[in-house]
């Protein structure tokens, strides 16, 4: 039930994130085929978009100037949990 209603929301603004009760699953999908051997694929993030987090999937990318790719990760606060978004990174 759209993610049982996106966990309760328990809403709560941060400088640049947003709070919710419990860490959100990725839904399942199949990572298509990579279209060329020096891509790299970079994992879904979650988009705080429309009052909820919706997940956007992962994708193959050629990779930035010698940089590689730091997934997002949900990390816990005392109030609940908020998605630290993938970045590049050298």
């Amino acid at each position: 039930i759209a993610f049982m209603m996106v966990i309760l929301f328990s809403v709560s603004c941060g400088p640049s994130s947003v709070t919710v009760g419990a860490r959100l699953d990725a839904p399942y999908y199949e990572r298509p085929v990579r279209p060329y051997p020096n891509y790299v694929w970079v994992e879904g993030d979650w988009i705080y978009r429309n009052g909820r987090y919706e997940y956007q999937r992962g994708y193959w990318q050629q990779p930035r100037r010698s940089r590689h790719f730091v997934a997002g990760a949900w990390i816990q606060r005392s109030n609940g949990w908020y998605w630290r978004r993938g970045r590049w990174q050298h």
